[in-house]
């Protein structure tokens, strides 16, 4: 660790430490720290040099970007937090090569405070609302810069806008009056933070991520995966093989751009009691002129860390 950290190999400085069984060191952010506004001469191993006068270093490292170059901003985790304290107590606001540095516990993003803005989203609005309609509506909360309500190319609303207030406090609070309110015509508004499309789109691949976990974790033990399938076997006539050992809530079997089965598919069950049975009943069974295989399903990160086993 000490003649060989952070000497380059193949351009990139490698980075040696101590390894550690229990990921809850990493994953709890215990004891580490994010330093920001760093001169770009400083590389991993000067800002290692830096910290590592206050305790024993776990990690530490420079952000860079593709080019290599030095983004301003580094991580250094310590073994314990009285050495983490010490370092920001010492260190934050000091100048490290003529500029003045920020050092701080770091914070994971989706624990960082919400984000000011001024600009808000409205939707669900009546089709005969109007600009000036939407700006009596936020008028109360703060000054308002611009008001616009979409229309689509024949001119006709979308029914929903965007109003953009000149404080953020005025933004924050029309957000907590209003999301949720009716409208004299009984229209139920949402209002909230104007998101960018990264944003939203971020959003909505998180929440499927979840609803699919939670389906996952539901039906765990019930839903069986088949390979091996006769290509002769069509969705009815597997539902047909399957049903004598429960109910089925789902059966699929996979097909290519062409419509031909790619010889694997899943068959659910509304119980595992059920699903057990028919792996013992189906499973190496020939079906066609084949053995189908027959196991329960598992998500492709179980699968992976399996493999990885």
């Amino acid at each position: 660790m000490e003649n060989l950290n952070y000497v380059p190999l193949n351009g990139k400085p490698i980075r040696i430490m101590f390894s550690h069984r229990d990921p809850l060191i990493r994953k709890t952010g215990f004891a580490n720290l994010f330093i920001k506004n760093l001169e770009t001469s400083i590389d991993n191993k000067a800002l290692h040099e830096t910290f590592s006068v206050f305790g024993n270093v776990l990690s530490c490292k420079v952000a860079m970007d593709s080019n290599g170059h030095s983004k301003g901003h580094g991580f250094v985790q310590f073994d314990n937090d009285q050495s983490a304290k010490n370092a920001i107590e010492k260190l934050d606001g000091r100048l490290m090569n003529d500029k003045k540095v920020y050092v701080g516990y770091f914070v994971r993003c989706q624990e960082r405070s919400s984000p000011k803005f001024t600009n808000v989203y409205v939707k669900n609005l009546s089709e005969s609302y109007t600009n000036e309609d939407l700006k009596q509506l936020f008028n109360t909360f703060g000054v308002i810069t611009s008001v616009k309500i979409m229309k689509d190319e024949n001119g006709n609303s979308k029914r929903f806008g965007f109003v953009n207030f000149q404080s953020s406090d005025s933004a924050a609070t029309a957000v907590e009056k209003l999301n949720g309110s009716t409208t004299n015509d009984g229209k139920v508004l949402f209002v909230g933070r104007a998101q960018k499309k990264s944003e939203r789109e971020a959003e909505l691949k998180a929440f499927f991520e979840q609803e699919k976990l939670k389906r996952y974790e539901k039906f765990q033990g019930a839903n069986l995966y088949l390979k091996n399938i006769d290509k002769s076997l069509n969705e009815e006539k597997l539902k047909e093989l399957f049903s004598e050992f429960g109910t089925i809530t789902s059966c699929k079997v996979m097909s290519d751009a062409r419509g031909r089965s790619k010889g694997v598919g899943f068959v659910a069950f509304t119980t595992p009691e059920e699903a057990s049975k028919a792996i013992d009943e189906m499973n190496g069974k020939i079906i066609g002129q084949k053995p189908v295989y027959v196991s329960v399903a598992q998500r492709k990160e179980e699968r992976k860390a399996q493999l990885q086993h």
